[in-house]
């Protein structure tokens, strides 16, 4: 066994190992576990960046998706339902029974993947969906890449084929917070941070958090994150519209910093949209994390997209690639 080979860290509860590779350079340090395709560990300069567990474990039932690779539709589908070329397809309603989540409750991120590949400064994972697997039609081919491309850089590259019509809408689901000490645990409070989005819209949601379907401006509303803006006690859990097509190569979504930290994050991505969660319900997952001590910022397709028809499509068709690249750029800057 080499220095590279994923290592096993737990099992899942059939009795196959969780396995974890590393990669490290450029400032970097990052684990990936088997267990869907989770982001475990990312320091920058020796730094936790993202909450993450000790135990391996906790990733198999407790965790809200800590670093997970999210799908196969990231974000929320109204009633569990939506009709694609005539056919009606019902999913599981796995949040508070009335909408379908990242995919359902034993989506892409409860699944064990395959390591195919592990370099020095790269690894792609694997897995295949079964046809009908969390009631979503066609057999899914998708593959993970993260890749330290460049100083304080990790990219991550999302790729899927299909045999039949079906949604597709991957994502990572990273929990930061630039002020972790260097335990990652207790995590401080996000009110501090100062984040900007430079989304001219964004998509208001119900009680439920489905989007209505209107695509409102962000200008004269608490939405508008275009200029440096401290997060402080409002309540995000919103999607916010960089534009109606996924375009090739990343472009920023996000910057972030943080009062007294000299560190900056700027995400990028291909995605047409950008989710902003707040962590609000982070307690509810008994793990000993208070409300709003990390952020997600999830690059992925409009949420309930397939019951929208004025919004951007998530239909991927067989002979068609799906392709979704995330960036995290790490950077040193003066403390505020």
């Amino acid at each position: 066994m080499s220095t590279r080979d994923p290592v096993p860290v737990g099992t899942m509860p059939d009795g196959s190992p969780i396995l974890e590779a590393r990669l490290e350079g450029d400032g970097l340090g990052v684990a990936i576990l088997s267990l869907g395709a989770v982001l475990r560990r990312l320091d920058f300069r020796g730094h936790p960046m993202v909450l993450g567990r000790d135990d391996p474990h906790d990733y198999v039932e407790k965790t809200p998706q800590f670093g997970a690779t999210v799908g196969r539709f990231a974000n929320r589908i109204a009633g569990g339902r939506f009709t694609l070329d005539g056919v009606a397809c019902d999913l599981p309603r796995n949040e508070a029974g009335r909408t379908h989540l990242h995919g359902g409750a034993a989506g892409f991120s409860r699944r064990n993947w395959t390591f195919a590949e592990v370099g020095a400064r790269s690894l792609t994972l694997t897995y295949r969906a079964g046809d009908g697997e969390e009631g979503y039609p066609g057999a899914l081919d998708v593959t993970c890449t993260y890749a330290i491309t460049g100083s304080g850089t990790l990219r991550a590259i999302l790729t899927a084929r299909t045999d039949k019509p079906t949604l597709v809408n991957l994502t990572n689901h990273s929990y930061f917070n630039l002020k972790l000490p260097p335990t990652g645990f207790p995590a401080p409070s996000i009110d501090d941070h100062v984040i900007a989005i430079p989304a001219d819209a964004y998509l208001p949601v119900d009680e439920a958090q489905i989007p209505t379907g209107t695509i409102a401006p962000v200008a004269g509303t608490p939405f508008d994150l275009r200029q440096p803006t401290r997060i402080g006690a409002r309540a995000f859990d919103h999607a916010f519209v960089l534009g109606r097509e996924t375009v090739a190569e990343p472009r920023p979504v996000a910057r972030v910093t943080a009062a007294g930290s000299d560190v900056a994050l700027t995400v990028l991505a291909t995605a047409p949209a950008v989710q902003f969660y707040d962590g609000t319900q982070l307690p509810k997952a008994g793990l000993g994390y208070a409300a709003r001590t990390a952020f997600c910022l999830e690059p992925e397709a409009y949420p309930d997209a397939p019951n929208h028809p004025d919004f951007p499509s998530a239909v991927l068709r067989p002979g068609e690639t799906y392709r979704q690249i995330i960036e995290y750029r790490f950077t040193r800057e003066t403390p505020r």
